[in-house]
């Protein structure tokens, strides 16, 4: 009995080491990465890679949890091929990441939330035998809601951030696809 109540307040202690930021602290992080981006129900479509880039703020509430809120543009959709000419379905957002961060380790969080999004561009471009057009306003919906789910690592005020962001609603009305997006980002922390 004594090990087990010794193994607990060790694992305790440790847990309360384990947030980079001190209790109470604001940061605001710009980051900068890339989108691996598919829609649902897309059978032989190829993801597209995209730019994500924007910023989070984060609050630390406690030594092991924070809240985080951000702005962050998202180029998401996908790319498919018919008869040599190559389709982009070009889906652009700017989402808004709010996530609670649990510290498991120190500097490694895991992170779950919700993200609004606002859809900022819909084309398709098509392209193949030396020529390239491009079509605007297909019929996305101009609002998208997903549930992101992810991992960070901080040191140094570095924080390498991996998600996946699932996809609720119907990109366009009548359809049944949805967002499915990885998303690995990398950005510095400064406290505010």
């Amino acid at each position: 009995m004594k090990k087990i109540l010794l193994t607990a307040v060790v694992m305790l202690a440790s847990v309360a080491s384990y947030a980079q930021q001190a209790v109470g602290t604001f940061t605001l992080q710009p980051k900068i990465g890339m989108n691996v981006a598919s829609l649902t129900k897309s059978d032989g479509a190829d993801p597209r890679i995209g730019l994500a880039a924007g910023v989070e703020a984060e609050y630390q509430a406690t030594d092991i949890f924070s809240i985080s809120a951000g702005l962050i543009y998202s180029m998401q959709g996908n790319k498919y091929e018919v008869k040599s000419v190559t389709a982009t379905q070009k889906l652009d957002y700017i989402n808004i990441p709010i996530l609670a961060n649990v510290y498991v380790v120190k500097g490694l969080a895991v992170k779950l939330g919700i993200q609004p999004a606002f859809n900022v561009s819909d084309k398709v471009k098509f392209s193949g035998g030396g020529s390239s057009l491009e079509n605007e306003d297909l019929g996305a919906e101009s609002f998208d809601f997903s549930i992101p789910v992810g991992l960070s690592y901080e040191y140094s005020n570095v924080v390498f951030d991996a998600r996946y962001n699932f996809g609720v609603t119907n990109i366009a009305d009548g359809g049944d696809s949805k967002n499915s997006v990885f998303q690995f980002t990398l950005g510095y922390k400064f406290a505010l």
